[in-house]
């Protein structure tokens, strides 16, 4: 994966280009507040909480690069991780593509972080980052599922769906983010796998290409903020940080 006469250097992509709507109009998703404070900065934070990452890339929207990188100075990180603010594409792929091609070749593992899970642990980033290092083209943190789960037949909002399978639950995992890749076989995905050819995230592009994915156990803090509930639940999470971890 990199010379071995030289450190392994990771990086961290955050794509940050999505309008958030069910979290309803207004503000992106990603600068939406959570305790005063934006979730892009929050998330931001939480990637350079690892002392593996040394560069974080963060991905805004097409015509708010600007307005983000004014935004993240205003937070600024400790001296030893670098940060780069480019423009987005108009899909999630695209994003994530722009934010590829603005790492430097000394970079070996790359980080892809949903801006939408502002309080992913680091112990979860040092996980990911542990595994690709230690060989794994593609690695994701992932929780196992709480819920059973029914497979339907999709039918018209508002109509019943009929129930076509119950798939094993002790055989899911819910996958969460940072996915960890070596920065070769992302490219390599990201070129050959068309979006929506069965791929809903990184991992999936990579499982495309036919490349192993491994699971990390994930953490029950680095859920998605989609939903108005779920903004609660975020706040109550950080308000018992900043009670007892002194988070700020």
């Amino acid at each position: 994966m990199s010379d071995p006469s030289r450190p392994v250097r990771t990086a961290a992509v955050i794509p940050a280009a999505g309008r958030g709507v069910r979290l309803g109009p207004g503000t992106p998703k990603a600068l939406r507040t959570l305790g005063g404070t934006p979730m892009l900065v929050h998330a931001v934070r939480a990637m350079a909480a690892s002392r593996a990452v040394s560069l974080i890339v963060v991905v805004a929207p097409p015509d708010g690069a600007a307005e983000v990188s004014r935004l993240l100075h205003e937070h600024p990180l400790a001296e030893r991780t670098e940060l780069e603010v480019v423009p987005g594409g108009e899909t999630r792929q695209e994003s994530v593509q722009l934010g590829l091609a603005a790492l430097p070749d000394t970079i070996d593992v790359v980080l892809v972080h949903d801006a939408a899970r502002p309080l992913v642990p680091v112990d979860t980033v040092d996980a990911v980052v542990a595994a690709v290092r230690a060989g794994a083209p593609a690695v994701v943190p992932a929780l196992p599922l709480a819920d059973t789960v029914k497979q339907v037949d999709p039918q018209p909002q508002g109509s019943p769906e009929p129930v076509v399978g119950t798939p094993e639950r002790a055989l899911l995992r819910a996958v969460q983010t940072p996915q960890g890749f070596d920065l070769a076989t992302l490219r390599k995905a990201h070129d050959t796998v068309v979006e929506g050819e069965g791929a809903t995230d990184d991992a999936g592009l990579v499982e495309r290409l036919g490349s192993p994915v491994v699971v990390v156990p994930g953490h029950e803090e680095a859920f998605k903020v989609t939903r108005p509930l779920d903004l609660v639940l975020a706040e109550a999470v950080l308000a018992r940080r900043r009670a007892t971890d002194g988070y700020v």
